[in-house]
């Protein structure tokens, strides 16, 4: 499918697409789950038929079957409604706002608050960083790199498609470093600092699909991966952490803290059972899921992140948010976590 319109309000999300060569003779159902594939496809049947997709110069109503063609033109429009509110033990978060951290003609770092996605993806389609700001600057916001939707912290977005492009390559490349801060459960005794090196990778037919398993360094399987790992404070059950991460794969510092018997806080997914990433996905959740992962969402924050661009070096820091600060005072008698994380930030990464 090729993009040829979208139109972005607070309220409604517009896109239309031109049909390729290879989709002709799709069933429309099929064609959307393309678009929207975290969707159900009845989900996608009901848009069909209420008129949010529609076959433009043929007449509506369509069915789910339609057969589409070449070059035709599909639109597909959502209302935001209630659609991405969050929920946890049945009461409903307050979603925090994006916050500039800093900005020049080019790119733009900011504060991504969690449940915040970076861009338009599956059925998180308003609550995005670049449509945040495609809304207040009124022109396209480009994503640079990515931070999972629950993981809070810092995130560069690019202003016109030269600057994305060459920031963008620094990421590919491996020259922009970057710090996280963890809260981890503390299952074993552990000697800090660490470097995890475990290769990681999908395997076809484990549910769910998206979990990165980790195998030996001298494995075949999976991708070179590396992490390494900075203890800030601990007592009898958890630990309090920084992360940084020597490569970029999908999910890894949160699947390696849990190959090492540390796993993070509210990790639905590397808990050590996915079935409870399942009900929570499914909305079955159980109270004893509730109370394994004792907060709403992991305990993840990209705080720091460093590189030179255009001769300029740039050390960021992004805030610790206050759902993580109440989960250190809750957790422990750590005072000084604010003065420790930032010397140990500028002795590590903006060094």
């Amino acid at each position: 499918m090729i993009e040829v319109k979208k139109k972005f309000t607070p309220q409604e999300y517009y896109v239309e697409f031109k049909v390729e060569e290879e989709e002709n003779l799709l069933r429309l159902d099929q064609f959307v789950m393309n678009f929207m594939a975290s969707v159900s496809r009845e989900h996608i049947k009901k848009k069909i038929k209420a008129g949010e997709v529609r076959i433009q110069g043929r007449p509506f109503p369509h069915k789910p079957s339609s057969k589409i063609y070449h070059r035709e033109i599909i639109s597909i429009q959502t209302f935001r409604k209630d659609s991405e509110d969050e929920y946890w033990d049945g009461k409903k978060l307050e979603l925090e706002e994006p916050q500039i951290i800093f900005e020049n003609d080019g790119f733009m770092a900011i504060y991504k608050p969690p449940y915040m996605t970076t861009h338009p993806t599956g059925k998180h389609l308003f609550n995005c960083a670049t449509v945040f700001y495609e809304n207040i600057y009124n022109h396209t916001i480009h994503s640079i790199h990515r931070l999972d939707r629950e993981t809070s912290g810092i995130q560069l977005l690019g202003k016109n498609p030269r600057s994305t492009e060459s920031v963008s390559k620094l990421f590919e490349h491996n020259q922009i470093r970057k710090c996280y801060f963890l809260i981890a459960h503390k299952n074993q005794e552990l000697s800090f600092p660490f470097t995890a090196s475990e290769r990681m990778g999908t395997e076809d037919n484990f549910t769910p699909n998206l979990f990165v398993h980790c195998y030996p360094e001298e494995s075949t399987q999976g991708k070179h991966a590396s992490t390494e790992f900075h203890l800030l404070h601990q007592n009898r059950k958890y630990l309090f952490a920084l992360a940084f991460p020597k490569t970029g794969r999908q999910h890894q510092i949160r699947a390696h803290a849990s190959h090492h018997q540390f796993p993070l806080l509210g990790d639905k997914l590397y808990n050590g059972d996915p079935k409870v990433f399942m009900r929570f996905k499914d909305k079955e959740e159980k109270k004893e899921d509730i109370e394994l992962m004792q907060i709403s969402r992991h305990a993840l924050h990209a705080i720091g992140l460093t590189f030179e661009y255009k001769n300029e070096r740039f050390n960021l820091k992004a805030p610790i948010p206050e759902d993580l600060k109440d989960c250190i005072e809750n957790l422990s008698e750590w005072t000084s976590y604010e003065d420790e994380i930032m010397s140990v930030l500028k002795s590590e990464l903006f060094k």
